[in-house]
């Protein structure tokens, strides 16, 4: 065979041994594409489920919440909606061919209101029964720590309400409070609200407020989840303000401990269980009104001012959860119960809502 015919066959043999090797790589690569596209719809169809089942635990919330506002006129922790057996009970109806829904609801106004720290719509000065319920929460957290915060309570006190002042940002209060000439300091810089708080994040950006006070730390909870920033209503002047009222019914212990006078705060646990108190599987004690924390043994002297308690709520939080083996899907929802002056049906109008 000629020498050049054989080198004309080597260099065919090689040409094809690249095609071959070219063609084996660009499919590895479409098979690895494949594969890739196949997975990420697998996991979209899978958030998608897992979304949809969060949002319908949180229906599931809302049709508890209005069937209770049809029944009676109070909230309290002795009712359905707050009862996780009854939760679930009613979650069993909406069964799924996979995964779990797990739904808790909770009462906002059993929360203090951080933007009735000031009066509002003036927001000039301090709302005095607030700042004593302020102090007296602040006491209590700053307490529990074992190391002392780089804070103390007269320090979140001002500047809180240096943070919600309106118009006012020459002057800060006392000699611990803060205005937008602290806060452009830092980095990253920002100014001073001089206004609401719209979302519960605000309060972190607040001088004084520190992470371990904000989040918790040490085993020692947070503020975060004794707070709350709705609770806007129309007062008599037919102007929006925030009442501030909390609702002593379904309070946490520390929000009640925050009502009474220091001497008393003792009793805050004595009144969360006179809540639950029960004969069997029924309820022993009556609370849905504001009285009947002078029931508890030892409180019948208390005397805490109309214008802070309430027994009844129109805020809620609701939080659903969607789980499978290997994801979880969480929407948060902030509800206010109303009544619809057209049809005259209670709704529940969405706030704010977030999933993750």
């Amino acid at each position: 065979m000629p020498r050049c015919m054989a080198n004309q066959r080597g260099v065919a043999i090689l040409v094809a041994l690249g095609v071959i090797a070219v063609l084996f790589t660009a499919g590895l690569e479409l098979n690895r594409r494949i594969r890739a596209s196949v997975s990420s719809a697998i996991r979209a169809r899978e958030q998608l489920v897992l979304s949809e089942m969060a949002r319908s635990g949180a229906e599931v919330a809302k049709m508890m919440l209005i069937t209770d506002r049809k029944e009676n006129n109070t909230d309290t922790v002795q009712e359905d909606w707050a009862n996780p057996e009854k939760v679930s009970e009613m979650l069993e109806l909406i069964p799924f061919d996979t995964g779990a829904l797990d739904v808790t609801i909770a009462d906002e106004r059993g929360k203090i209101q951080v933007n009735a720290l000031v009066k509002f719509p003036e927001g000039r000065e301090f709302n005095p029964t607030q700042r004593l319920l302020w102090e007296r929460l602040l006491e209590q957290v700053f307490a529990m720590f074992e190391e002392t915060l780089d804070s103390d309570p007269n320090m979140v006190i001002n500047s809180m309400k240096d943070w919600l002042d309106q118009g006012d940002d020459d002057a800060i209060t006392g000699l611990s409070g803060a205005e937008s000439d602290y806060y452009e300091q830092l980095d990253p810089p920002y100014s001073c609200k001089n206004g609401p708080f719209d979302h519960l994040g605000e309060i972190a950006l607040v001088q004084g407020v520190t992470p371990e006070l904000f989040y918790g730390a040490g085993g020692v909870g947070g503020i975060e989840s004794l707070l709350t920033v709705h609770g806007l209503s129309k007062n008599e002047a037919n102007k929006f303000t925030y009442d501030g009222k909390i609702n002593i019914s379904t309070a946490d212990a520390l929000v009640l401990s925050s009502l009474l006078p220091s001497e008393s705060s003792e009793l805050a646990e004595a009144l969360v269980e006179y809540r639950v108190a029960k004969n069997d599987e029924t309820y022993i004690n009556q609370i849905n009104n504001t009285t009947w924390l002078k029931n508890v043994p030892g409180a019948a002297g208390l005397d805490i001012g109309d214008d802070l308690v309430t027994a009844a709520s129109d805020l809620f939080r609701i939080v659903s959860t969607a789980k499978t083996d290997a994801r979880t899907c969480t929407l948060t929802t902030v509800v206010q119960r109303e009544k619809e002056q057209e049809t005259g049906r209670w709704t529940c109008k969405t706030l704010i809502w977030q999933i993750e």
